[in-house]
């Protein structure tokens, strides 16, 4: 099991929240994510690790940054 935490720039509301929500259930096979536009963070649990330059591509063409990850 891995815990990936996204800090991602540009989240500005609960409906941000939600679109990012959407693109990482959509494009990977996850146990669980959760967004923040608060601390700026989204935060998946999933059986395999993710794949961080296609994710930062796919959440810039929505319109957010990925900064950083752990």
């Amino acid at each position: 099991m891995y815990q990936t935490t996204l800090k991602i720039d540009g989240m500005m509301c609960g409906m941000c929240e939600s679109h990012m929500n959407d693109l990482i259930r959509k494009n990977f096979q996850v146990k669980k994510v959760t967004s923040s536009a608060k601390d700026g963070e989204t935060v998946i649990i999933s059986d395999n690790e993710i794949d961080i330059p296609w994710a930062k591509k796919e959440i810039k063409e929505i319109g957010y940054e990925l900064v950083s990850y752990k």
